[in-house]
């Protein structure tokens, strides 16, 4: 059995902002976390593909806010920044 993926270790090294900032930016990126994995299995963003994230912030959250859609979007580009993608 492995251990469940650590978010909070992967964001470390780009998380900035205010800690209430930060808590919510690591409280997001858990939430996009377990919808990735309970829809494509994949628990380990190293090994997610744009259209996880495509399909988090356009299919997962349809019926959510723009405010909220908004504040995802951040997150999303956070996670995409760290594993150093364009």
């Amino acid at each position: 059995m492995s251990k469940p993926f650590d978010m909070t270790l992967f964001l470390s090294g780009v998380l900035t902002g205010s800690k209430a900032t930060q808590k919510r930016y690591l409280l997001q990126a858990r939430v996009m976390q377990a919808a990735i994995q309970q829809r494509w299995n994949q628990d380990d963003p190293w090994m997610w593909q744009a259209k996880y994230l495509r399909w988090f912030l356009t299919q997962h959250l349809k019926g959510h806010s723009d405010a909220t859609r908004y504040y995802y979007l951040l997150t999303s580009k956070l996670i995409w920044r760290r594993l150093g993608k364009k």
